[in-house]
C-alpha cells in the first residue's frame, strides 16, 4: 500500500498558492488526484475553467470560492464540489491563511481568462 508521509509530498508554487500534491502518479494514484492548497491572507485567486471536476474540503481560513459568478465564503469543514466546465476561482480575502484538501481525476486543465491552458503538473 503506497503512504505519502508529508515530507515526500511534492510542493509546487503557482499564482501565489502553494499546492502539495500527496496522490499523483508518482505516488502510486492511478486515477486520483489529491493535494493541499494553501492560500496567504489576502490572496486574489485567477478565475479558470476547469476541465475535470474539482472537489474542494477547507481544512483551515475562511476561502471565498466562486464558481460561475457565484460568490460563497467557506469555513472548515465546508466542502464545494465544481463541475467540469465551470468557471472556478478561490480568494483568501480573511485575515489569517487558508487551506482546502482538493480532489480530481487525472488530467486537470484549466482554462485562464486570455485563453491560455494550464495543465498543473499536481493533476497529471
Amino acid at each position: 500500500m503506497p503512504v505519502v508521509r508529508p515530507a515526500d509530498a511534492t510542493v509546487y508554487e503557482l499564482h501565489g498558492a502553494r499546492f502539495t500534491s500527496h496522490a499523483s502518479a508518482t505516488t502510486g494514484a492511478d486515477r486520483l488526484r489529491a493535494w493541499r492548497l494553501d492560500v496567504p491572507a489576502g490572496t486574489r485567486g485567477v478565475e479558470h475553467t476547469i476541465s475535470h471536476e474539482e472537489v474542494l474540503h477547507v481544512l483551515d481560513g475562511t476561502p471565498a470560492v466562486t464558481l460561475d459568478g457565484t460568490t460563497v465564503v467557506l469555513a472548515p469543514g465546508d466542502t464545494a464540489v465544481a463541475p467540469a466546465g465551470s468557471v472556478l476561482r478561490l480568494d483568501n480575502p480573511g485575515p489569517g491563511p487558508a487551506a482546502a484538501w482538493v480532489t480530481s481525476t487525472v488530467g486537470l486543465q484549466a482554462v485562464l481568462p486570455d485563453g491560455s491552458t494550464v495543465t498543473p503538473p499536481w493533476a497529471g
